[in-house]
């Protein structure tokens, strides 16, 4: 299993990096599209984080077919929504789930409702595939989200998101079975970015920070039977109820350089 882990976590770090070589050398739709002011006003590029998400996905590899497929629906899938937020979504303030079910509740359908139920919905399925009872199925699908959103809530500042997914993925790598392959391939793709995120080089965006969530969610539901499931779906939703809380803790921990 060692060796299943090393592989699945190279295979992510390379993926991760061939990728952004690929998208930043051909920038489909034009450089200016994989653009954007940080917190900072500082310029950055935009590739790290569907990179991210096919290094995440690749990691997964080894994995036998059900998980690899688990890790792909919900990964790649994360990843999409993310995407599909960070081009529709450019320039709207509204963060977190009351703003974007409130917009729901008066008529308005915005790109951060369509990333919040496609999420959800890729969470789920995965769960379904990972998981034999159905209240294991519901419990991990809610953590594959409830991970998936998390994450996003802290990506507020250059490199809190991928340094969390390293942070909290880590334990995982001595874990056997799909969760270690899991949190190898989580690792291993936020690593791969961390850098250039923390030098305000590249963000990862919803694409990225969703997507490597995601994956953190796959291992952490692969790792843990139903008492353990029940915790850390309670967490997440927590996470998700305070939402702007963790945002804002995130924010003011630390700093980096």
């Amino acid at each position: 299993m060692i060796v299943q882990r090393s592989t699945a976590l190279l295979a992510a770090v390379a993926v991760t990096r061939a990728a952004t070589t690929a998208l930043r050398s051909r920038a489909p739709g034009g450089a200016g599209r994989w653009q954007r002011k940080n917190y900072a006003g500082r310029t950055v590029e935009l590739y790290a984080g569907p990179a991210a998400a096919l290094g995440a996905a690749a990691g997964a590899v080894v994995l036998p077919a059900r998980a690899r497929a688990a890790a792909a629906l919900a990964v790649l899938s994360a990843g999409a929504c993310g995407a599909y937020d960070d081009v529709a979504g450019e320039g709207d303030p509204r963060r977190g789930f009351r703003a974007h079910l409130g917009a729901l509740r008066a008529g308005e359908v915005t790109s951060g409702a369509v990333k919040l139920f496609g999420v959800s919905a890729a969470g789920l399925a995965a769960g379904a595939l990972l998981k034999e009872r159905p209240v294991d199925k519901l419990l991990a699908g809610v953590v594959i989200a409830g991970a998936a959103h998390f994450v996003n809530l802290v990506d507020v500042r250059p490199g809190r998101a991928a340094g969390a997914v390293v942070a909290l993925g880590m334990p995982g790598l001595l874990r056997q079975g799909a969760a270690g392959v899991l949190s190898a391939a989580s690792v291993g793709a936020a690593a791969a970015v961390l850098p250039e995120d923390i030098g305000e080089r590249a963000m990862i965006g919803d694409a990225g920070a969703h997507a490597l969530g995601a994956a953190l969610g796959l291992a952490i539901a692969a790792g843990n039977g139903r008492a353990g499931l029940a915790v850390h779906a309670a967490g997440v939703v927590a996470a998700a109820a305070y939402g702007e809380k963790v945002s804002a803790v995130a924010a003011g921990a630390g700093r980096w350089g």
